[in-house]
C-alpha cells in the first residue's frame, strides 16, 4: 500500500488544523475544546471557498496558495494581540483559548478514523461503475485538475459548464495539490479524509454540547463519534432476532417491516445467512435510506457525503450562537449575518440539499437560545417590547424561565423573530450561491406526496427505530410531571393521527417534536442536542408531506436519499450527550426521576444505552466482515482494475489521457470526445441493441470518466440536471455521428468540435462495427484489439 502518500496526507490535514485552530479557538471560544476538534474542517473550509471565488475568475494550482495565504492571514489575525502588534509587539492574543486534551482528544479519533476507511478504501479502491456512481465522483475530480476556470466544463456534457454541486471534489482537488497525489490515489484519501473530517467534527461538537450541561465530554464525544460514523439502522438486528423465529413469524415480520406483503419482503429478513451490506440501505420502498458507513463503505465520492462536514461545521456557529450571552451583540451578528452566510453561500455548490437544513438548524438555535432574536435586527429590541407589550407580556420576563408570559407572545416573538432572522441570514447565503443556482437546471418542483407513497410505520421503525427509543426516553425523563402528561398526550394523538390519515411518521417523530419543543420552552436540564432532536424530526415530517419532483430519481427517491443522511447526522450528534445523559446522569437528574433511587436510574439507564449499541453495531462488523473476504487489493489505486480486468481499453484510456489534451491545443482546440452516450435506450431507434450498456455499467463512457476530457453526451444522469429534451437531442446526435449518413455524421463532429472519437466495446454493442477512416480530416490516432482512437481536426472534414 501507498504508506508516504497517507502520511503525506495526514501532514496536510495536520497543517490545515495548525492553522485553522485560531480561527476556530475565536468562533468557538466558549467551547470547552476552544473548537479543537473542529479545526481541521475550519482550515479545509477556508482554502476551498478562497479557492472557489477566486476560481470563477481563473483556475489552477496557484489558486491551492491563494486559498493558503487568505487561510495563514486569518489565522494570524486571530491569534496575535492586535493591540500589541500596532505597537511593533508580535505577541499571542492572552484570549485564545488552547485546551491540550481536547486537541489530543481531536487528533486520536482523526487519525482512528481516517484509518479506518484507509483499510477499507485499500481492500476495494476501484472506481467501478458498478452499484454507484464512481464513474461520476472520480470524473469531477478528473475534470477539476483540468479546469482553468469555475465551474469546470462537464466532462458528460461537452462544451457547457458542471452543473453537478462540485464543492466537495473542489476540496478533494486541493488536497490532492497540497500532498502531490496522482488522482487515482487522491480518490480514496479524500474519502477517508473527509469522513475523519465528520466523524472527529462530531465528537468535538457532542462532546461541548454535553459539557454545558455537566456531562463527561469524553463519553458525549465517543457515542455522538459512533453513531454518527459506526452505527446503522435496526435492519441488521431485525435480522438476526428473524434468525431465531419460525418461519411463519418471520414472514410476518418481514412484511411489518417492508409494509405491505411483496414478495422480495420475505428475502429482507432471510436472517443472517442473507445479510448484505447493500439491504440495509434500501428499507423502506423505492428510497434509499443511507447512513454514513454504508456510505464509506460503499465507496462513492458524493456530494451528500463531504457535504456533511460542512453541514455540521454550519450546526457549530448555530450552537456557538446559542452559547454566546445576550450583552454580546455584535459577536452574535456576526455569527449569524456573516459566518453563517458565508458557509450556507458556499454549500450551495457543495451539497445544495442541506442548505434548507443549515438554516432550520440556525432557526432553532435562534428560537431557543438563551438570547433573544430579534434584538439582531436594527431596531428589533423595540419591535419586541411593542409586540410583548400588545399581547399582555412582561417586557422584563425571559420566556426560557417558564410559562409566565403568554404562549403567543412567546412564540411570536422568538419563533417567529427567529424565523425572520434566519430567513435574511439564509437570503444572504443563497445570493452568495447564486452564481451556480442559476446556472443549474430549472426542472425541478416541490410536488406533494400521496398517502399511498408514504413510508410504512415498520419501515420507519427499522430506520429510525433507535434514535427514536433514546430519545423518547430522554424526555420523558427531563419533562417533569406537567411534560410527561402532555408527552403522553402526543403520543396518543400522533397514533390516532397517524391511522386516520394515513400518516405513520406521525406516529415516529410527532412525540420528538412536541416532546423537544416543550422540554426547551420549560427549560427542562435540556440544551442544545433536543433543537437537533426537533430538527431531525422537521426533517423527516417534511419529506413525507412533499418532494423535489425531478428526473433524475423516480418520485421521492433522491428526496428521501438526500434528506434521510441529514437526519442521520444530526441525530447522530445529538446522541451524544443524550446517551452520556442517560448513562451517567448527572445531579440527580436522568433516565427518569420517578425512578426510587440514583443507583436503580445509573444501572438501567446504562443497560439501556448497552442496548442501543448492540442493536446498532453489528452491521458494521458483519459488513467490514465480508467486504474482506471479498477484497483485498492491497493499495490505494483506484483504477489499478482497469488494467486487470479491462487490459485492451487500459492503454487506450492512458493514451486517451496522455495526448488527446495536447493534440486537440495543436489545432487550437479544446479536447472533446466522442463516445457512446450511457444511456438506457435512444429515442432515435438508431441503437436498439437491448444489451447496450445504459448506466451503472463499465462500457457506460470509460473515456471520458476516467480521464475527465469532455464527451458530447455522457451518462443519462445528466437528464436530470438539463432536462431530458435537451439531454436526448445530445444522446441523438451522438446517436447520428456512429450510425447516420456521411453527412449527419460529418455535421455532429462539426457541431461540437469532436477532436477524438472512440470506438469500443461499448460503442460496438450499440452501434455494431464502425469506422471514420473514410473521412477526410479523420485519421486512426491509436488502436488495440478492442478499441480504436480516431483524431479530428474539425478544419479539414469531409466525406
Amino acid at each position: 500500500m501507498e504508506y508516504l502518500l497517507v502520511g503525506r496526507w495526514l501532514l496536510a490535514f495536520a497543517l490545515l488544523a495548525v492553522l485553522g485552530y485560531p480561527i476556530a479557538a475565536r468562533l468557538f471560544s466558549r467551547f470547552s475544546t476552544g473548537g479543537a476538534g473542529l479545526a481541521p474542517i475550519v482550515g479545509v473550509t477556508v482554502v476551498t471557498i478562497v479557492a472557489y471565488w477566486v476560481g470563477q475568475v481563473a483556475f489552477g494550482w496557484w489558486t491551492l496558495w491563494v486559498g493558503l495565504a487568505v487561510l495563514v492571514a486569518l489565522s494570524a489575525a486571530s491569534a496575535l494581540d492586535l493591540d500589541r502588534l500596532r505597537e511593533g509587539e508580535l505577541t499571542v492574543a492572552d484570549d485564545l483559548p488552547f485546551d491540550r486534551d481536547g486537541a489530543t482528544d481531536a487528533a486520536v479519533v482523526f487519525l482512528a478514523a481516517f484509518l479506518l476507511v484507509i483499510v477499507i478504501r485499500a481492500a476495494d479502491p476501484a472506481v467501478n461503475p458498478v452499484g454507484g456512481e464512481k464513474f461520476l465522483d472520480y470524473g469531477l475530480l478528473r475534470t477539476l485538475l483540468r479546469a482553468e476556470t469555475l465551474p469546470p466544463p462537464d466532462m458528460w456534457f461537452a462544451g457547457e459548464p458542471l452543473q453537478y454541486y462540485y464543492g466537495g471534489h473542489l476540496a478533494a482537488t486541493l488536497l490532492s495539490g497540497l500532498t502531490a497525489t496522482p488522482p487515482q490515489y487522491a480518490y480514496n484519501l479524500a474519502l477517508a479524509g473527509f469522513y475523519a473530517l465528520l466523524v472527529t467534527t462530531a465528537f468535538d461538537l457532542a462532546g461541548n454540547v454535553a459539557s454545558t450541561r455537566g456531562i463527561s465530554r469524553r463519553r458525549a464525544g465517543a457515542f455522538g463519534a459512533v453513531f454518527v460514523g459506526l452505527a446503522s439502522n435496526l435492519l441488521t438486528a431485525t435480522r438476526l432476532l428473524a434468525g431465531w423465529l419460525p418461519e411463519g413469524l418471520r414472514r410476518r415480520l418481514a412484511e411489518v417491516v417492508a409494509g405491505r406483503a411483496e414478495p422480495e419482503a420475505a428475502d429482507l429478513l432471510a436472517g443472517i445467512d442473507g445479510f448484505s451490506y447493500w439491504t440495509a440501505s434500501r428499507v423502506i420502498p423505492g428510497t434509499i435510506n443511507e447512513f454514513p458507513f454504508f456510505a464509506w463503505l460503499n465507496g462513492d465520492l458524493h456530494a451528500h457525503m463531504m457535504g456533511g462536514s460542512f453541514l455540521l461545521l454550519a450546526v457549530a456557529v448555530a450552537f456557538a450562537y446559542w452559547q454566546t450571552p445576550a450583552d454580546q451583540l455584535r459577536r452574535r451578528r456576526l455569527l449569524v449575518f456573516a459566518v453563517l452566510p458565508v458557509l450556507g453561500g458556499f454549500q450551495i455548490p457543495t451539497d445544495t440539499w442541506s442548505f434548507p437544513t443549515m438554516y432550520g438548524v440556525a432557526w432553532l438555535a435562534l428560537t431557543f437560545a438563551p438570547a433573544r432574536p430579534l434584538p439582531l435586527l436594527p431596531g428589533g429590541k423595540r419591535i419586541e417590547n411593542s409586540l410583548r407589550s400588545w399581547l399582555g407580556g412582561d417586557n422584563t420576563n425571559d420566556a426560557r424561565a417558564g410559562w409566565k408570559e403568554s404562549p403567543l407572545s412567546t412564540e411570536l416573538c422568538r419563533t417567529g423573530g427567529a424565523l425572520v432572522v434566519a430567513g435574511l441570514s439564509g437570503l444572504v447565503g443563497f445570493l452568495l450561491g447564486a452564481s451556480f443556482l442559476l446556472g443549474a437546471s430549472a426542472g425541478q418542483t416541490v410536488a406533494i406526496l400521496e398517502a399511498a407513497d408514504r413510508s410504512g410505520l415498520g419501515a420507519l421503525v427499522v430506520v429510525h427505530g433507535a434514535f427514536l427509543a433514546a430519545f423518547l426516553v430522554f424526555l420523558f425523563g427531563k419533562l417533569g410531571t406537567e411534560g410527561r402528561g402532555s408527552l403522553a398526550v402526543a403520543v396518543v394523538l400522533a397514533a390516532v393521527a397517524g391511522v386516520l390519515f394515513d400518516f405513520a411518521a406521525l406516529v415516529v417523530v410527532g412525540p420528538l417534536l412536541v416532546g423537544g419543543w416543550i422540554a426547551l420552552r420549560l427549560g427542562r436540564d435540556v440544551g442544545f442536542e433536543t433543537a437537533l432532536l426537533v430538527g431531525g424530526a422537521g426533517l423527516v415530517t417534511i419529506v413525507e408531506l412533499v418532494y423535489v419532483a425531478e428526473e433524475a430519481g423516480p418520485g421521492r427517491f433522491n428526496t428521501v436519499f438526500k434528506t434521510y443522511f441529514q437526519v442521520w447526522v444530526l441525530w447522530g450528534l445529538a446522541m451524544g450527550p443524550v446517551l452520556a445523559d442517560l448513562f451517567e446522569p448527572p445531579g440527580r437528574d436522568g433516565l427518569a426521576t420517578w425512578w426510587p433511587s440514583p443507583e436503580t436510574r445509573r444501572v438501567a439507564g446504562r443497560a439501556f444505552v448497552g442496548l442501543l449499541l448492540v442493536t446498532t453495531l453489528p452491521y458494521a462488523a458483519l459488513a467490514l466482515d465480508a467486504h474482506f473476504d471479498r477484497h483485498d487489493a492491497g493499495t490505494l489505486d483506484a483504477t489499478a482494475f482497469v488494467e486487470r480486468d479491462h487490459p485492451e481499453e487500459a492503454p487506450a484510456i492512458e493514451w486517451l489521457d496522455d495526448n488527446a489534451p495536447t493534440e486537440a491545443a495543436a489545432i487550437g482546440r479544446e479536447a472533446t470526445l466522442l463516445e457512446a452516450p450511457g444511456a438506457y435506450s435512444s429515442p432515435t431507434g438508431l441503437a436498439e441493441n437491448p444489451s447496450a450498456p445504459g448506466m451503472y455499467d463499465w462500457n457506460a463512457n470509460p473515456a471520458s470518466s476516467l480521464t475527465g476530457i469532455p464527451t458530447v453526451a455522457g451518462w443519462q444522469h445528466q437528464v436530470g440536471y438539463r432536462g431530458g429534451d435537451v439531454y436526448w437531442e445530445r444522446a441523438n446526435a451522438v446517436d447520428r455521428a456512429y450510425a447516420g449518413d456521411d453527412a449527419e455524421r460529418i455535421a455532429v463532429l462539426e457541431e461540437y468540435d469532436v477532436t477524438h472519437v472512440w470506438v469500443g466495446p461499448g460503442e460496438r454493442d450499440r452501434y455494431g462495427e464502425v469506422s471514420f477512416q473514410q473521412f477526410e480530416g479523420v485519421e486512426l490516432a491509436f488502436e488495440t484489439e478492442t478499441v480504436r482512437i480516431y483524431r479530428v481536426d474539425p478544419d479539414q472534414l469531409s466525406a
